[in-house]
């Protein structure tokens, strides 16, 4: 910036003098200071006189040494420091508000994740994140982000719909269990083949889930179970399945927490096949900068990538690969 532009400056860009007469002041020269903030001598010079002029008194006593401040200049320097230090600390909390996560956060998840892992974390990202609004709708049914105004989605797979970007939370696994009631009264299945003979409870909304797969000696084998109740809803299976209705096939998400309660057991575990299934959060393009966004993609990463259903320490429900 050169002298001549700054000697054009209003009463209104006041605030740059300030900065120039501060620096002078502190560091005891117009040079220092002139290289300090990249001007010439001359042009520290003719600010501070044009100051001076402006103020209609007498700031600096000048020799060939030092600066001195006069009497008027000492109260004045003082007043421009405080006010540059304001200034600094008003645009520090203005920047900090800026890139803090902020503002309504309208999210979609899977009904049985949501209700059995992430409703438990929201307090704790709230606690952590309290100008965030967080809305969150929980269905099984696809939703169009885009349509429906959403920020997030959690959903089983990758998309393959361009528009959206993804984010890897985890891999849930599917196990095999029932209660201990119905194990006592209807005995426990030892092979695959059993299977055939125990009322088995699955999930409707897609035919993979009625269809068992196991690895044997004589390699894979499928079995395609059935019994006297289905639903489309994983949650409705998972209660029945406590209740001692029947054999069911679920997300350890789901069912892990009571696996080490005691109040299922797990069966066939030496030949099930574990079924990793990918569990992504999706956002459209263009809002992965969104310091929101970016705060949530982080808290579940955080709080499921390690699959804490499996991993709780001292639990008795080591991974499938085990």
């Amino acid at each position: 910036m050169t002298c001549d532009r700054l000697s054009q400056m209003s009463p209104m860009q006041a605030p740059i003098d300030m900065k120039v007469f501060v620096r002078a002041v502190e560091l005891q020269s117009f040079s220092a200071a002139a290289r300090d903030l990249g001007l010439t001598p001359s042009a520290v010079s003719k600010i501070v006189t044009r100051m001076e002029s402006r103020l209609g008194v007498r700031l600096l006593h000048r020799t060939t040494r030092r600066l001195v401040l006069t009497a008027e200049g000492e109260g004045y320097f003082a007043h421009c420091r405080r006010i540059l230090i304001e200034m600094e600390h008003a645009e520090a909390e203005l920047l900090r508000h800026r890139d803090a996560p902020h503002g309504l956060l309208r999210m979609n998840c899977g009904l049985t994740f949501g209700q059995h892992q992430f409703v438990a974390t929201i307090p704790e990202f709230l606690a952590r994140y309290p100008n965030i609004q967080l809305e969150l709708a929980l269905t099984d049914q696809i939703v169009s982000l885009m349509g429906e105004g959403m920020d997030l989605t959690i959903r089983l797979g990758a998309s393959a719909d361009s528009s959206l970007v993804g984010r890897k939370i985890c891999d849930f696994e599917r196990v095999i269990c029932a209660s201990p009631d119905y194990l006592k009264r209807h005995g426990e299945p030892r092979v695959p083949e059993d299977l055939r003979g125990h009322n088995c409870l699955y999930v409707t909304t897609a035919s993979a889930h009625r269809v068992w797969l196991f690895d044997t000696e004589d390699g894979p084998l499928l079995i395609e179970v059935g019994g006297n109740f289905s639903a489309n809803n994983a949650n409705t299976v998972f209660d029945l399945a406590l209740r001692g209705l029947g054999i069911a096939c679920l997300a350890d998400y789901l069912a892990g927490e009571q696996i080490r309660q005691g109040r299922l057991v797990r069966l066939l575990r030496a030949t099930h096949r574990a079924e990793r299934v990918p569990l992504y959060a999706l956002y459209p393009q263009g809002r992965q900068r969104s310091p929101k966004i970016t705060a949530m993609l982080n808290f579940l990463v955080e709080k499921f990538s390690e699959a804490p259903w499996r991993t709780v320490p001292g639990a008795a429900f080591p991974a499938l690969s085990d």
